[in-house]
């Protein structure tokens, strides 16, 4: 009889010995016999509340599908000082709906500037201010016990220079050298250099650094203490396998692949999005598959749609390669519409977007612990009326508060001269105006902010995937401007929307309802409870655009097996009035507003939309 091991490798392992084969050629066999072999160690040291999960998500496998998720993402310390502290705010999650916790970089990163964390020096290790290893897998169980899953990141393209695989390379150890691209001289670099773009500018010029005890430049694509590995290498396949399946094996559920696009370096090439990438992650894939079913993939690509989409799998890798990605687009376009009062760029940039499988779900977000680059894309910008490079220009001036009226307040980040590229940092909150409304004293303007942050979080929580909640936006917390303050924190300035969680705030929502705070909190708590009752959310099913007649107002469908499901938001500050025809055409004569709960006669030739209105309708 075929044991349950003997299964798995039979359903998965052609596809994982098949991608090793493409990125290993002749060696592929003797890496395949590495992991098997490891994949067999791990898969019998799983606990047996493991192999119970493993067995739900099989017969689940659209576990990360269902309209009943919903992401909470933290910085450990700041939301609870340590993994110990957390267990004291898991009730908080769950009354929020949380189902799908991340929590930022929390493995040992090198001491001193490290990049927020994700420059790792031991990721066998947990950050000693934040607990232990067997802090992380207490962790885990408790929050398994409220139907929360851990997401953590695993940072796959480089490793802190103070990592012990860096030291090893450093000390002469040839075997350790080779887990790193290193040169003797510039004559390589300056070739690659010709076609590599600089991720840090301002703060790490290059793609190279010179190092005096390996004797030459090694590749550093983000800091000069970020040494990127060598993939190209079996031995680096092996040993993230290793940590990925050992991360697994103490309860983590999701591997956010950190700077997974960068993974694989190609002469001539950007470096990024290479097809070696792809059949690197499937064979890490199949290989969890194998071992922990219940584990997923989530890539962090920050890539255009066509490069995006392919983190999925497609072709040869279709619905093989990640499960979740982040929908980077959705957010820029969001932002840029609540700027313009107009839906056109959103609507010609999103419905071209390529169908993603039907198996993946997107990370649905209005902004995360980065800064917000304008990934708008010139011939979507021109299709729009617009010329791409003024429109980012536009966006920068009006997110930072510099273009006149502008009801954003953030800080401009990493500004390059060369490509006019001006990046942006700053919380939903500040971006949305309710600081300035707030400073101002002005209470309509506070009306309109508190409206916008609520249009973001409804459009996140209704387009179809995981809407990811980061911490404080369900409190509308402001720009904390102190973050200069913090010698470690003073030379990046996108610690100014990674406050320290307010609890006070939590505290007092019931004592004044009608506060910012309260309000947000209860529309985002409201939003998310209709949310779960709703399938037409389930993550399987694409959204599409509905014509409404003014492009200040989107309208957005979704079929389903129940029927059709039309979402309807005003992006403008004022009253707008579109013909009711875009609702009627599809649902008919009568609808159901899911958000209030009542019935809407569809009827009449026009509807009249608030400033900043939000409806779900069925029929």
């Amino acid at each position: 009889m075929k044991t349950t091991f003997d299964l798995r490798w039979e359903r998965y392992g052609a596809d994982l010995i098949t991608a090793l084969e493409s990125v290993y050629g002749e060696r592929a066999w003797e890496v395949t016999d590495r992991v098997r072999e490891l994949v067999r160690a791990k898969f019998d040291q799983r606990s047996d509340e493991l192999r119970e999960l493993d067995e739900a998500r099989l017969l689940r496998p659209d576990w990360l599908q269902l309209p009943s998720q919903v992401g909470y993402v933290a910085y450990t310390e700041r939301f609870a000082g340590t993994l110990a502290g957390i267990t004291g705010h898991v009730d908080y999650l769950q009354d929020l709906g949380v189902t799908y916790l991340h929590l930022m970089p929390l493995l040992q990163p090198r001491e001193g500037a490290n990049d927020g964390g994700y420059a790792v020096a031991d990721y066998r290790t947990v950050r000693p201010d934040l607990g232990t290893m067997a802090d992380l897998e207490a962790l885990t169980g408790q929050l398994r016990g409220h139907g929360i899953s851990l997401v953590v990141d695993l940072v796959l393209n480089h490793v802190a220079r103070e990592h012990e695989w860096a030291v090893r390379a450093r000390a002469g150890e040839q075997k350790y050298r080779d887990y790193f691209m290193v040169f003797p001289d510039r004559e390589m670099p300056e070739q690659y250099e010709a076609t590599l773009p600089e991720v840090f500018p301002d703060f790490a010029p290059g793609n190279f650094t010179w190092d005096d005890d390996l004797g030459g430049w090694v590749w550093t694509t983000f800091n000069d203490y970020q040494w990127d590995v060598n993939w190209a290498n079996p031995d680096v396949f092996v040993e993230y396998l290793d940590l990925i399946l050992d991360l697994a094996n103490l309860g983590v559920e999701v591997f956010r692949l950190d700077a997974i696009a960068f993974i694989w370096k190609e002469m001539g090439t950007d470096c990024q999005n290479e097809p070696p990438v792809h059949a690197i992650t499937q064979a890490l894939r199949q290989a969890a598959r194998i071992a922990a079913p219940a584990v997923a993939f989530k890539a962090e690509a920050i890539v255009g749609p066509k490069d995006l989409i392919a983190y999925f799998g497609t072709g040869e890798h279709h619905g093989k390669l990640s499960d979740i990605a982040y929908h980077n687009s959705l957010m820029a376009q969001l932002w840029s519409t609540l700027a313009t009062h107009d839906t056109t760029l959103l609507r010609r940039a999103l419905g071209a977007f390529p169908p993603k499988p039907a198996t993946a779900t997107w990370g649905t977000y209005v902004r995360c612990h980065d800064d917000i680059g304008w990934a708008i894309d010139d011939v979507d910008a021109a299709t729009a009326g617009l010329n791409g490079a003024s429109h980012r220009r536009f966006l920068s001036d009006f997110y930072s508060g510099e273009h006149p009226g502008s009801f954003a307040r953030g800080l401009v980040f990493q500004a390059n001269p060369a490509t006019g590229d001006r990046r942006i940092s700053g919380s939903l909150a500040s971006l949305a105006g309710l600081e300035a409304a707030l400073k101002a004293g002005r209470p309509y303007d506070v009306e309109l902010a508190v409206a916008r942050i609520n249009l973001l979080h409804a459009v996140i929580a209704g387009w179809g995937g995981i809407p990811l909640i980061y911490m404080g936006d369900e409190l509308a917390m402001l720009n904390d401007h102190d973050f200069a303050r913090d010698p470690a924190h003073a030379e990046d300035n996108r610690w100014v929307h990674r406050p320290v969680m307010d609890w006070a705030a939590v505290a007092a929502l019931g004592e004044n309802p009608s506060s910012p705070a309260a309000r947000v909190n209860a529309w985002l708590r409201h939003v998310l409870a209709v949310r779960r009752a709703t399938p037409h959310l389930h993550a399987s099913r694409e959204a599409e655009f509905l014509e409404t007649g003014d492009p200040r107002v989107l309208a957005v469908r979704r079929d389903h097996p129940l029927g059709p499901m039309v979402q309807v938001y005003n992006f403008s500050p004022t009253e707008v009035t579109v013909p009711m025809g875009c609702l009627a055409e599809t649902l008919g004569e009568t609808g159901h507003e899911l958000l209030d709960d009542v019935a809407w006669d569809l009827t009449p030739w026009v509807m009249t939309l608030r400033p900043y209105a939000v409806h779900w309708f069925t029929a």
